[in-house]
């Protein structure tokens, strides 16, 4: 990621995350553990809700959080783990996602996030 740690960070953790992921307006975040989080994405005309709980937070570092979604993860409670590590004045982000109900799901996952961590560098690259 072009973007350092600290933008980073609250990309994952706070309203921010709309500027990359969520539908504008839908995200309820707050960087607490166990405190729920929700927002929405849109697409193809429909809402998808994504809703969890804060597990592990060092500011800067690590966020560790439930997710779940109705579809993508067939309402199964999943953990995603987000580390962050400086590199250079951007970062080497390690995503890993976990708990999923079958192959298919995390096979949905596994070819998503790129697409999403390619809009994530894109929103804040420019924010160096």
């Amino acid at each position: 990621m072009r973007a350092a740690p600290q933008v980073l960070y609250p990309a994952w953790t706070t309203s921010e995350i709309e500027r990359w992921f969520a539908a504008p307006g839908t995200a309820l975040m707050t960087p607490d553990l166990n405190t729920p989080y929700f927002f929405e994405t849109h697409f193809d005309g429909q809402r998808h809700p994504h809703h969890g709980r804060f597990l592990r937070l060092e500011p800067i570092r690590l966020v560790e959080m439930t997710w779940q979604t109705a579809a993508g993860t067939q309402g199964v409670e999943t953990v995603l783990t987000i580390e962050l590590i400086p590199a250079g004045s951007g970062t080497q982000l390690r995503l890993s996602h976990a708990g999923f109900a079958d192959d298919e799901a995390r096979a949905g996952h596994e070819e998503a996030w790129p697409i999403a961590l390619e809009c994530l560098d894109n929103a804040f690259g420019s924010d160096i």
